[in-house]
């Protein structure tokens, strides 16, 4: 079931402890997190019970005492072994119940984050760092509670049932125990440091590496086709390199810690078992045989359990550490700000550009006083050399950036007021390279619309000039397109995109070089279905195809983010200027 998560996207993740971030999400599960530890505390009984059971046992044998002490220890003992069954499977349903939901609750809200943050965000991190958070951070997270809920816990209540039952029968010898937790602690305390500084460099090489293969698998076409795979794997084998040379450290400090609070530990009890054999041998204080045998079996199990407490640490920095970097998205400042703005009802698709300014951080403005309007219905292509300004002022007309001077009026109204995922119904795009994913061909053109009629679905495609592949297609509109699209050809998915805009009825259109990657009968095709695709609508087109952009009613040429002469194709021509210099390229 769907959890809610805006109040999680709400919390302050940065800066925090991660224990009270953890607190944070376990809220809705609090009831159900206090009945499952309870559970756990009678289920575990057994454990911190048994020594002080067979002490009575072995007292009622040496001191020849009542038999029915010792049925009667018997009795209780075999009762809370009968019982553990039952109360151990609700425990697991009601701790496995709350991590589940918590690790569904934090993925949901990583996702609602990501599609939150800005498009500058996600083109400053990589999407298999982002990838990894949502997988792999939260798995970190899910198995930290685990393992601190059943070791952790376990281990804690054998101790302090340890410690009561020794309390009770042999206060004498409670505070040498007690100086085997404190020792632990303190262990932990000197080295935790050190964990999550080791901790964090392995979790950055692993991010790396992700990216470094995410990067290799889109490039294999490119690496394939110039003979470069020992390059792309040289790449690889680096940080392959780098993740090994921290994994090893990490495991080798892990090692050591292990190692040193288990020899700790047990001369501590050797230690402590001496002293208590020496006591009751002399004499010196009132301790029973059975005390002796309660004593040393405590010995073992307390050691056990604080050596438990201390294993878990490297787990337990790993799933901090996770959540920590799960924070670094959900905290992330670079968001789209919508909230509160007003709504987009209507669009009719005139756009106004008043002096319009855009730097990217403290590079040279990309686009500088850009000045256009833009009536309904109006065809409007931007032409330029490369780096003169044209997707930056795409991407300001889709929103995925504000400007940093000037204005953007959509309708007479700034954007900066409006809420842009209203906008965003009127808009479509057609990139270059058409982003399909791995659905039939009815979900990838119907995506986000919900029940579409067949009719509609057929009239998109028939005008995209799609319908006549899609019916010799073996499974026709129900066919699989693999991956990003892989089983279709260019000319086939930028059809699809056409389509996939057509039935969505736009008033604003954005065309980026959606032709330059064909061939030239899949971009006859394609032009033809444009021409449909634009009648009517306000259209910007970034191209560098004569033919895609010589239709246009306005020609728009950049140079160095500023405007540098407009006009029809003809007019152009004629004055000889900056758009006259490119035509031999266009071509």
């Amino acid at each position: 079931m769907h959890q809610p998560v805006p109040d999680h996207l709400d919390h302050r993740y940065r800066g925090e402890h991660p224990i009270r971030t953890l607190g944070h999400l376990f809220r809705p599960d609090r009831a159900r997190l206090l009945l499952a530890c309870a559970l756990f505390v009678v289920k575990h009984s057994p454990i911190w019970l048994l020594p002080l059971i067979t002490a009575t046992v072995l007292d009622v044998v040496v001191q020849h005492g009542d038999q029915a002490e010792l049925w009667q220890a018997t009795g209780v003992l075999l009762f809370i072994l009968v019982i553990n069954y039952p109360l151990h499977q609700w425990y697991v349903r009601l701790l496995a119940g709350s991590i589940r939901r918590m690790g569904t609750t934090l993925r949901s809200a990583l996702c609602r984050r990501m599609q939150q943050l800005s498009i500058g965000y996600h083109a400053r991190v990589s999407s298999s760092v982002l990838q990894a958070k949502v997988v792999r951070d939260v798995e970190a997270v899910e198995q930290m509670v685990q393992q601190s809920s059943d070791m952790g816990l376990g281990a804690v209540v054998t101790l302090v049932g340890g410690l009561v039952v020794i309390g009770l029968r042999t206060p004498e010898f409670l505070p040498v125990f007690l100086v085997v937790v404190p020792a632990a602690g303190y262990l932990v305390m000197r080295l935790r440091g050190r964990l999550r500084t080791h901790n964090e460099e392995f979790r950055r090489e692993v991010e790396h590496l992700s990216s470094r293969v995410g990067e290799m698998t889109t490039l294999i076409p490119i690496t394939r086709a110039h003979g470069l795979e020992r390059t792309a794997l040289g790449r690889v084998d680096g940080s392959l390199r780098q993740v090994f040379a921290a994994g090893l450290r990490l495991d080798t400090m892990n090692g050591r810690f292990n190692s040193a609070a288990w020899v700790l530990l047990n001369i501590l009890g050797v230690c402590c078992l001496t002293g208590s054999a020496l006591v009751a041998y002399h004499g010196w204080l009132p301790v029973t045989p059975g005390d002796v045998v309660m004593l040393s079996s405590f010995f073992t199990v307390l050691t056990n359990s604080t050596t438990t407490l201390l294993g878990l640490a490297p787990v337990i920095s790993k799933g901090l550490e996770s959540v920590r970097s799960a924070g670094e998205v959900l905290q992330a400042p670079d968001l789209e700000s919508n909230a509160g703005k007003a709504g987009v009802e209507r669009v009719t698709g005139r756009i106004d550009f008043e002096r319009v300014g855009f730097s990217y951080g403290d590079e040279a403005p990309a686009v500088d006083g850009f000045t256009l309007t833009a009536r309904p219905g109006e065809t409007i292509a931007l032409v330029g050399a490369s780096g003169a300004g044209k997707s930056t002022v795409l991407n300001l007309l889709i929103g995925f950036i504000r400007p940093t001077s000037g204005r953007i009026l959509l309708d007479g109204t700034d954007m900066a007021a409006l809420d842009l995922r209203s906008y965003r119904r009127f808009l479509s795009v057609v990139p270059q390279e058409s982003i399909l994913f791995e659905g039939s061909i009815r979900d990838n053109v119907t995506y986000g619309l919900g029940d579409t009629d067949e009719e509609t679905l057929l009239g998109a495609l028939r005008d995209a000039n799609a319908l006549e592949f899609v019916e010799r297609l073996p499974d026709g509109l129900e066919t699989v397109v693999g991956e990003r699209g892989a089983r279709l050809s260019g000319g086939q998915k930028q059809r699809l995109a056409i389509a996939r805009a057509l039935i969505r009825d736009p008033r604003v259109l954005v065309l980026d070089e959606a032709t330059s990657a064909l061939d030239n009968r899949s971009e006859a095709l394609v032009q033809e279905a444009l021409a449909r695709l634009v009648h009517g609508r306000t259209v910007f087109v970034v191209a560098h195809r004569l033919s895609t952009i010589r239709g246009a009613d306005r020609i728009v040429v950049m140079d160095g983010g500023r405007i540098a002469e407009t006009g029809t194709h003809g007019e152009l021509l004629e004055r000889g200027g900056v758009y006259a210099g490119l035509q031999p390229a266009s071509r």
